[in-house]
């Protein structure tokens, strides 16, 4: 039997496989992007704001900082008994210039990252229970995929 895909995390990002996107919002008054999305107030001090449309945000980007993860982090995560080490990604997104936190996917080390190299956004397994397989977006060096 096969399993059903699902977000982790509902509403932040496409699941499309092959091209997936983060959903932010943009301030219909301003033009600020928003991730993850606003629907309240617009986060722009200098605007009164209070529309907004979802938006795809830019899937690739360069990497701004990095750092090695060393202990298991709160839920939605599910920490593998023992615990492994993963690298966290700062991604500047091409298109919007805003800075985007993720987990860089499985396989990829600390020591293959570099800063300003190009990333692009790709969805992996997060944990799986009996009938469901739950995705969340990762980071992964455009060099990794060819």
């Amino acid at each position: 039997m096969s399993k059903t895909e699902a977000p982790a995390i509902e509403g932040w990002f496409t699941m499309d496989r092959e091209r997936p996107h983060l959903l932010g919002t943009r301030c219909k008054s301003c033009q600020n992007v928003f991730f993850p999305k606003e629907t309240s107030y617009c986060r722009n001090p200098a605007c009164n704001g209070t529309d907004f449309d979802e938006i795809e945000l830019s899937r690739t980007g360069r990497l701004w900082s990095f750092t090695n993860n060393c202990y298991a982090p709160p839920e939605p995560f599910v920490a593998d008994d023992p615990f492994e080490p993963y690298a966290i990604a700062a991604v500047e997104l091409e298109a919007e210039k805003m800075v985007v936190m993720g987990q860089v996917t499985a396989g990829v080390s600390v020591e293959e990252l570099e800063a300003g190299m190009e990333m692009e956004l790709v969805l992996e397994t997060l944990f799986e229970d009996d009938d469901n397989e739950f995705l969340v977006w990762k980071w992964r060096p455009t060099a990794a995929a060819a």
